[in-house]
């Protein structure tokens, strides 16, 4: 099927952002999951890597997770949604913690072992992640 190029503006860009899986989506994939097979973009995306952890009570949606780089006088936050996705400041949103802390610093890392929880700074997503497997 040939493609068209398409102009769209940086708001509705942001949005297929916000609902696409990073470095997996295309912005077509994402509107023919919206407007052709009928998804709810409320809905449409599968669970992020943080389901489970929501799931066994060790995490909640609205829960602030930091990493701070000090020798760069850094401090990024990113929130957990509902269905276990990260969001960092700009909006967009990952399925998984590592990628969404390379947008934010810039480098590749582990976002389990640096994501730490803003009320509980001695927690990491690492931790939790082994609690979740051993409740398992």
């Amino acid at each position: 099927m040939p493609m068209r190029p398409i102009d769209i503006d940086d708001e509705v860009f942001a949005f297929l952002q916000s609902h696409s899986e990073p470095l997996v989506d295309t912005p077509n994939d994402v509107l023919r999951r919206l407007l052709l097979d009928g998804g709810d973009p409320a809905t449409e995306r599968r669970p992020g890597d943080l389901a489970p952890l929501i799931k066994a009570g060790l995490l909640k949606a609205g829960d602030v997770l930091v990493h701070h780089q000090p020798r760069r006088g850094l401090t990024h936050e990113a929130v957990v949604t509902a269905d276990g996705w990260i969001e960092i400041e700009d909006g967009r949103s990952f399925s998984k913690p590592s990628p969404a802390l390379k947008a934010q610093t810039g480098t590749e890392i582990n976002g389990y072992g640096k994501y730490v929880l803003k009320e509980r700074p001695e927690v990491r997503l690492q931790d939790l992640r082994e609690q979740a497997r051993g409740q398992a």
